[in-house]
């Protein structure tokens, strides 16, 4: 009681501490402002003007004062985020840079390997990666709850992704699988009627998995099969439109592979040693680790190497010659313009200084200064918008494949802007479209039978005998 008397606002006690506390202020405000503080606190309970409220300690009446060592709130996320934003404020960023070092240098031995095995084997491990990367942006808008009431639509996706690679694949590779099997007529019949209707049995395979689709919506499940249903064509563009330019460059030598790939590796490791030493200007909100000291580095450095790597790779035959079957033996031919030396005399105020008088550079580098700028400055932004895209969805990585990278999807990023970048300037400024007299004969020899070989024979000696007679 009397506690309840003493917290009893309209109490003489209570008064008289008010008029105490604010000598200064008019009773009649000081009880308009009591009274409109008691009307807000009135239906929270347990709250300071619930005077029903009865403290189960002594110690619930007093107020928590902070103490001299706790940091405000505001402060703290304040000098986080700058502090996140460099490189250098990292407590483990040697640890992460000995893993991800470590991560490089196993991938770095294996890809070697594969090169070295060939173009088939290259093919193979960009198929398998393919795999990785579907496998990680299927699994990106995975729901488990809805994935228990649809069983076997987890399938369905993968029924998509290998309808793809076989109309992809075998649209790009139809030349090099003929010229393999070309030694059999049985096997070389089979084999073109197959391409000849490749496009068909793809469409077909296609329509079967829209019908299953169609055939497996459930009530109340319409949005999430849908949404997965186009997220699945988004992934099979994004995949297998950098795929298939990258196997494409495979087979018109090994050099148009590694040296797009290395550029990227190469701006990779230099934007990431120069940030890491010297960044401290922020490049861009979607990365905050990337700085424009790593950034303009990196692209010094990668076109610099550029110019030189592709002096390294043009000297092998097995890396510049194209592959026109799908074989595994060495390669010889005859290198093209791109890859004979062309020598250049040095200034005479420089011989003096140099045990040579001539400069050796083949055609090639000078191609390789465009691929190396498109690598530093342009391909990084694939790498921004993965970013970007990561942010949206609230996940750091696609993955955990690769220890200290993230997964497959965080290493391709940039390489699939430069997969198709390098494959139109090839087709656009490297490759000749013409045909060869052995092409052509070729050609026929694997299509045409005996009788009309003789008859193209008779009719080409139609054509050229006015000719030769009027010469």
């Amino acid at each position: 009681m009397a506690m309840e008397k003493d917290l009893n606002p309209n109490s003489p006690r209570i008064r008289k501490l008010r008029e105490n506390s604010y000598p200064n202020t008019p009773t009649s405000r000081m009880s308009n402002n009591n009274n409109q503080r008691d009307n807000h606190y009135q239906n929270i309970p347990n709250s300071p003007r619930d005077y029903n409220y009865t403290p189960s300690s002594p110690t619930a009446r007093f107020r928590h004062r902070r103490r001299s060592n706790e940091i405000p709130a505001e402060v703290n996320r304040c000098n986080v985020s700058k502090v996140s934003n460099l490189l250098l404020g990292d407590k483990n960023k040697y640890k992460s840079m000995w893993i991800r070092t470590c991560s490089s240098l196993w991938m770095l031995g294996g890809v070697l390997f594969i090169i070295y095995m060939g173009h088939l084997y290259i093919w193979a491990m960009v198929v398998v990666i393919q795999i990785f990367m579907a496998r990680e942006l299927f699994f990106l808008l995975r729901r488990a709850h809805e994935e228990r009431r649809l069983p076997g639509f987890r399938l369905l996706n993968w029924h998509f992704f290998f309808t793809a690679m076989l109309f992809v694949y075998g649209r790009i590779l139809q030349q090099q699988l003929v010229n393999t099997v070309s030694t059999d007529r049985f096997i070389y019949k089979l084999v073109s009627g197959l391409i000849k209707y490749q496009m068909v049995i793809c469409y077909f395979l296609y329509i079967a998995g829209f019908m299953w689709f169609i055939l497996t919506l459930k009530t109340k499940m319409y949005k999430y099969q849908f949404g997965q249903y186009a997220w699945t064509h988004m992934i099979l563009i994004v995949v297998f439109t950098q795929s298939s330019f990258t196997v494409a460059n495979i087979f018109e030598g090994i050099f148009w592979f590694l040296l797009p790939a290395a550029l990227i590796a190469m701006n990779d490791v230099a934007a990431y040693f120069f940030g890491f030493y010297f960044g401290k200007t922020p490049l861009i909100k979607l990365s905050p680790k990337k700085t424009w000291e790593g950034f303009i580095g990196a692209s010094v450095a990668t076109t610099i190497s550029a110019f030189f790597f592709a002096n390294i790779l043009g000297q092998f035959q097995w890396l510049t010659c194209p592959r026109k079957d799908l074989s595994t033996g060495w390669l010889y031919c005859d290198p093209g313009p791109l890859f004979r030396p062309e020598y250049y005399p040095l200034p005479s105020w420089i011989v003096p200084f140099f045990p040579w008088k001539e400069i050796s550079i083949l055609p090639v580098q000078w191609h390789a200064f465009s691929l190396g700028l498109f690598a530093s400055v342009i391909a990084p932004f694939g790498g921004f918008f993965a970013s970007g895209f990561k942010r949206a969805f609230k996940i750091k990585d696609f993955g955990d494949s690769i220890p200290g990278h993230g997964g497959f999807t965080d290493r391709m990023d940039c390489q699939m802007v430069m997969a198709v970048f390098a494959y139109i300037y090839i087709q656009s400024f490297i490759v000749h479209q013409d045909y060869s007299v052995q092409t052509i004969l070729d050609q026929i020899s694997r299509s045409l039978g005996h009788e009309e070989q003789k008859m193209l024979y008779l009719k080409l000696g139609d054509i050229l005998r006015p000719k030769l007679q009027g010469e």
